[in-house]
């Protein structure tokens, strides 16, 4: 099984992407560039962790929070 066949079983697997996400998956990132660049890339400014998926967002994110603020850094949760 090569890559595109294993991407198509894992979402034929699925049933939340047969409802939802097929009609809205991109494989592309332009729009997600094209932002970037609307808004000056603040990713350059600052440090940032983006966490994402489906579970364990809120979770791994004040756990990620808990420890910086710990080890001193000032963190936003949001």
């Amino acid at each position: 099984m090569n890559y595109q066949e294993t991407v198509e079983y894992l979402y034929k697997q699925t049933p939340a992407y047969q409802r939802v996400a097929q009609s809205a998956y991109k494989e592309c990132v332009d729009n997600s560039l094209s932002l970037d660049s609307y808004f000056r890339f603040p990713h350059r400014h600052y440090r940032t962790i983006h966490v994402a998926g489906t579970n364990g967002k809120g979770s791994t994110s004040h756990l990620l929070a808990a420890v910086l603020s710990e080890a001193g850094y000032k963190v936003g949760l949001y």
